[in-house]
């Protein structure tokens, strides 16, 4: 029997990570948890242990390198082998350049997009080792075609994200790993709270389906790109946003 395919999911203690880390439960695979938030990230792994799936969480911040590396040692140590990178930890900014600081831009980027590329390179050598390997990178429908409700640095980001999955995608496809990315458009989780009542209704408004997407609507798109069924699919971007971006 195949031993049980390891994840490791980041911002996994709410949220659309919560709803990641859920449903790759339900297809087999034991999902790891990085959240700097203990409290909420020891409520995931209550949550599969509940379900019967027994896991670990890794007090994180993807912002600091060094304790993106050291945790992933730690899985490594644990598990003996590191299958699939969910890279899910963000941050919302709503600053535009007039009201935007250097402070800001600095926090948003090292968040969204510098804790991609170094978890990431720090999970690579697992995955070269063992020929295979799933990276499901966390984009925005703000990175696909700007932000609505978004500011400019989250914007500049989630494009990041994108190219960052593009690159990497081409340079690791003959090694039997894929990088894809999952753009969300707006979705009921924890990060919507930057928006006033207002901006949310407007943004509600503005959806063709007529609503905010669901957790678990980003999740099952991510646990198909981090299946074995998706292995001759790479470079690509999914688009789940009720018809806001087509393109």
């Amino acid at each position: 029997m195949q031993e049980k395919r390891i994840a490791i999911v980041t911002g996994a203690g709410k949220g659309i990570g919560q709803a990641i880390a859920m449903e790759l439960a339900r297809e087999g695979i034991v999902p790891v948890i990085f959240d700097f938030d203990e409290q909420a990230a020891r409520a995931t792994v209550q949550a599969l242990a509940d379900a019967g799936v027994e896991t670990i969480w890794q007090g994180v911040d993807v912002s600091k390198v060094d304790q993106l590396e050291r945790a992933v040692e730690v899985v490594e140590q644990t598990f003996g082998r590191i299958d699939i990178l969910v890279n899910n930890a963000g941050v919302l900014s709503t600053a535009w350049p007039e009201n935007l600081t250097e402070d800001e831009w600095d926090r948003v980027l090292d968040i969204n997009l510098k804790g991609v590329i170094f978890a990431t390179k720090y999970v690579l050598p697992a995955m070269l080792r063992n020929g295979y390997g799933r990276i499901i990178n966390i984009s925005s429908n703000a990175g696909r075609g700007g932000g609505i409700g978004s500011g400019v640095a989250y914007s500049a980001s989630k494009a990041g994200v994108l190219g960052l999955t593009k690159s990497l995608a081409r340079k690791y496809a003959q090694k039997n790993i894929t990088v894809n990315a999952v753009a969300p458009g707006p979705t009921s989780s924890d990060i919507v709270k930057g928006y006033t009542p207002e901006e949310y209704q407007k943004i509600s408004a503005s959806i063709p389906v007529g609503r905010f997407g669901t957790p678990e609507e980003i999740a099952k798109a991510v646990a198909f790109l981090a299946s074995e069924t998706s292995g001759f699919i790479t470079g690509a971007t999914l688009d789940v946003n009720g018809g806001i971006y087509i393109g």
